[in-house]
């Protein structure tokens, strides 16, 4: 029983739906949130977002996903980072899941990935949960309702999120598994409900793409000033990419997946997916204030009168909230601007020996980009007692399917071709490292960006770093000029001293993966 008013045909390379008990094809969000409530799948809570839980997969599961090695990708994937598998172990997990059809009621929601026509893709996706559904529709980019008629997937993304696969049956490392196969233009993902695996899967079609015909992809978020000049956000998880492109004074383009073009920057996503540990309204009142209806909450712990706990662990700190940009107030539409003026390198430093903001020249860009260099602070996962170094080429590696330097190369002609300042912001810790020091203030970052996109430290004196040899600013508007050299705020210097070194050492080491 297929229920939608749109086009019902599926593509002949796409997974048969006839043998399912029912398939909702293309619902609004009420038909979907009405749907997820009365299927137990989740709650409202107090602001109008639907509350859902991912169950034993909290985030992505990166060891799970692999590629399918063929005569297309054999010379192209970067396989040292990308699990490989043969066709005919995809044709048995597809099965696997057609198999998993059967009786079940599924969702179907058409979207695109991509705000530029002339470089997005059409992605299918057949899931098992309503709000599985209405957070993909929420995250990606929504066809017009002409647009929907005679709709015909580039891809097709099957997530039947509670098929558990048996490692010895299936030939998966674990009971989930997230497979590409870039040829077929399917993607297979099993036994996770941790719903971004649908997002980054997309995100890495685009990686695989988009290089290939010369448009840069990248793991970063922009935004537009006043002016029209766009700026990037590059950063790993924890860094700020969605706090500090949600500026009030700039227009947001889009907080996590971009393309680079000829003609200029494009926003993958038609949404938002932001950490929600500790939201405020006064920290963050842009995303605060888009969480409402057709929004998401994942593991979000739900206190007195159905009013969101931003501070409730239970389930896990990876706490997230998914939610359209139409909520976010000033948001582009469509999410596309210019070439960028600056392109900024975040890392929360949980040694506190990174300055808080420095000028990179073309090398160093080069070397901070390969490195995608940030931390983790003791706590956040088992194991972990003290502050440990992370390097995530391109700062988004688990989503790249090319080798780094394909990325690198481009980053690199169109930030000459467009004479593009770029900037590294420390995020992370100041006068000491994690457990000594202090995390740099939310507020002194945003003032030291403002000053760089606006071009107020384009004359300030600057001086060299001696262990890293970044180019530091002097002074910088509402910003004490004592934190803006990070070994001034050590009591000891000689600790600051050890403790960059190494820390330098470390980038240097990992820096020879790249040039050999």
């Amino acid at each position: 029983m297929v229920i939608g008013r749109e086009n019902l045909t599926m593509p002949q390379n796409s997974f048969d739906l006839s043998r399912a008990g029912r398939v909702y094809w293309n619902l609004s969000p009420a038909e979907l949130v009405e749907l997820a409530i009365k299927n137990g799948e989740g709650e409202l809570a107090a602001n109008g977002a639907l509350v859902a839980r991912t169950g034993k997969y909290t985030g992505r599961t990166p060891k799970d996903k692999c590629v399918v090695k063929d005569t297309n990708t054999a010379d192209k994937v970067w396989w040292e980072n990308n699990r490989a598998i043969d066709e005919d172990q995809f044709a048995k997990l597809r099965a696997k899941a057609q198999g998993a059809v059967d009786g079940k009621t599924l969702y179907v929601v058409d979207t695109y990935g991509g705000a530029d026509p002339a470089h997005r893709v059409k992605a299918r996706f057949i899931v098992e949960k309503a709000w599985h559904a209405l957070f993909i529709r929420t995250l990606l980019i929504r066809p017009s309702v002409d647009e929907l008629v005679g709709f015909e997937p580039d891809w097709t993304v099957a997530d039947f999120s509670t098929e558990v696969c048996d490692p010895e049956k299936d030939g998966t490392l674990g009971d989930a598994v997230i497979a590409l196969n870039f040829t077929a233009q399917e993607v297979v993902i099993m036994g996770t409900q941790y719903a971004g695996e649908m997002k980054k899967s997309v995100f890495t079609i685009l990686n695989y793409i988009l290089p290939l015909k010369g448009v840069l992809s990248m793991h970063c978020s922009a935004n537009i000033g006043e002016a029209g000049d766009s700026a990037l956000f590059f950063g790993l998880s924890g860094t700020g990419k969605t706090t500090l492109s949600a500026d009030p004074n700039r227009a947001l383009i889009g907080d996590d997946e971009h393309g680079w073009s000829d003609t200029g920057i494009f926003n993958f996503e038609g949404g938002c997916y932001a950490k929600c540990i500790n939201l405020s309204q006064e920290g963050e009142p842009q995303i605060w204030n888009a969480i409402k209806f057709q929004s998401v909450l994942e593991n979000v712990v739900l206190g007195d009168r159905r009013i969101p706990d931003f501070t409730d662990t239970t389930y896990t700190e990876n706490t997230r909230c998914a939610y359209p940009l139409e909520n976010v107030e000033g948001a582009v539409s469509p999410s596309v601007g210019g070439h960028p003026k600056n392109v900024v390198f975040l890392t929360a430093d949980a040694f506190g020996v990174l300055p808080p903001l420095a000028r990179l020249t073309p090398e160093e860009t080069m070397f901070y980009f390969l490195n995608g260099y940030t931390a983790k602070v003791a706590g956040t996962e088992a194991g972990v007692t003290e502050p440990q170094e992370v390097f995530s080429a391109c700062f988004g590696a688990p989503f790249l399917p090319l080798p780094p330097k394909v990325y690198a190369e481009q980053l690199k002609k169109k930030i000459e071709e467009h004479d593009v300042k770029v900037w590294l912001v420390n995020t992370g810790w100041t006068g000491g490292g994690y457990g000594v020091g202090k995390r740099m203030k939310l507020g002194h970052t945003r003032a030291m960006l403002t000053a760089a996109l606006e071009g107020s430290l384009d004359s300030v004196e600057y001086v060299q770093d001696p262990v890293f040899g970044l180019s530091i600013p002097t002074s910088c508007p509402e910003v004490p000029s004592e934190i803006l050299n990070p070994r001034e705020t050590w009591a000891d210097k000689a600790a600051y001293d050890a403790k960059a070194t190494e820390l330098k050492g470390m980038f240097d080491a990992n820096y020879t993966k790249f040039t050999g």
